[in-house]
């Protein structure tokens, strides 16, 4: 492998530089073109910032740039692909998404991650191992650096169901939820290998502690959220130790498992994808953002199918349909430490200049934990 630079910082570009030959500038959806010497028939890149103009990524850096591309180009190689025109460039605060055409009817994918999710690169390699049959095989891996390259899955769940005429079925998470919990209580011996790939523990007995850094480390919580929390804490405590006494051993956590983190069936299998947020946890907290999900397209009467649909992988293992049942209702009020944690993982804002935080949205979930569970 080719000697690389020490890994990408904020002080190594500063805010008044001006950008190089192919870096765009701060804007939502901006295009740019690639330097002198550019070998690809089309150089267009169109780059798109979303809600995040201000957010600061190592795509501003030319000399990451152009060492991520030349890394592309060799995964590319490697598979005897080479891009063939434009790319677009998604930048989010939690990783850089670039879409690269290639001959053929579908894209490959190039993605990077901060270092504190760098751990989804290996991740997503050992589950292509480990669950191929549920999960979208890389092309290239950098597991130190959380680079992935990944050929295109298709359309999405949500880009499926929009697709179609009429209201969605109310049932349409079911059999999605039925495959990915078979998977998880299919991970659950690979628990400690996955946490060894650098996957956060968050465990049920993990969480107190959890709770007690992100309370302390969350600058967009008030004195009233502070004061509430701390009350809360001894409950929260409570709750963690019942959830771990469940009987249900520790598995994978997608932990931000919407209709865009998986893609339609093909042949009737879903495959998982997008593990920046993942957790090596109790599996049933995974249940809360896609119930939250069905809720908002079909009204909440369509819960009780749904946790019921996840549940039945579950069953036959000595524990009983009203423990599963409790043990999802827990779940659901303690994985929204799982989501606030997961806006930590960022690139990190520049000292002193304008960036991105998640503390905002870290404080929204810690001030969930409070709320019924509908289930």
């Amino acid at each position: 492998m080719r000697p690389r630079r020490g890994r990408w910082s904020h002080d190594q570009v500063r805010r008044d530089e001006k950008p190089g030959p192919e870096a765009p500038p701060d804007a939502a959806t901006t295009t740019a073109m690639a330097g002198p010497g550019s070998t690809r028939p089309d150089t267009t890149t169109t780059v798109d910032r979303g809600r995040f103009p201000d957010a600061v990524t190592p795509w501003e850096d030319p000399v990451w740039r152009a060492e991520a591309l030349a890394w592309v180009t060799e995964g590319l190689a490697a598979h005897g692909l080479a891009e063939t025109g434009p790319r677009a460039v998604r930048l989010r605060p939690w990783s850089v998404l670039v879409r690269l055409t290639v001959a053929g009817p579908a894209p490959v994918w190039f993605k990077a991650v901060p270092p504190a999710a760098a751990f989804e690169a290996g991740l997503t390699e050992a589950l292509a191992r480990w669950v191929p049959s549920q999960v979208l095989p890389p092309l290239a891996v950098d597991a130190a650096w959380g680079w992935t390259l990944t050929p295109d899955g298709g359309p999405v769940l949500s880009e499926f169901l929009d697709g179609r005429p009429g209201d969605p079925d109310p049932g349409y998470w079911e059999e999605p939820l039925r495959q990915y919990a078979a998977m998880q209580r299919e991970l659950t011996p690979y628990a400690e290998a996955i946490e060894a790939l650098g996957v956060p523990a968050a465990r049920p007995r993990d969480l107190p502690a959890l709770f007690d850094r992100l309370v302390a480390g969350n600058a967009a919580l008030a004195r009233e959220d502070r004061v509430a929390l701390e009350a809360l804490r001894p409950r929260v405590a409570d709750w963690c130790e019942e959830l771990a006494s469940s009987g249900v051993a520790d598995s994978l956590d997608h932990a931000d498992l919407h209709e865009n983190q998986l893609f339609a069936p093909v042949s009737g299998r879903y495959a998982f994808f997008d593990w920046g947020d993942a957790l090596v946890g109790h599996p049933f907290c995974s249940l809360l953002v896609p119930a939250r999900a069905a809720r908002e397209r079909c009204g909440p009467e369509v819960l009780p199918r749904l946790r019921d649909a996840y549940l039945e992988p579950w069953t036959g293992g000595g524990v009983t349909t009203a423990g599963l049942r409790r043990a999802v209702s827990l779940a659901w009020r303690l994985a929204a430490l799982g989501r606030a944690a997961s806006w930590g993982r960022m690139f990190p804002v520049p000292p002193g200049g304008p960036g991105v935080s998640g503390d905002a949205e870290g404080a929204y979930w810690l001030r969930e934990l409070s709320a019924a569970p509908p289930l």
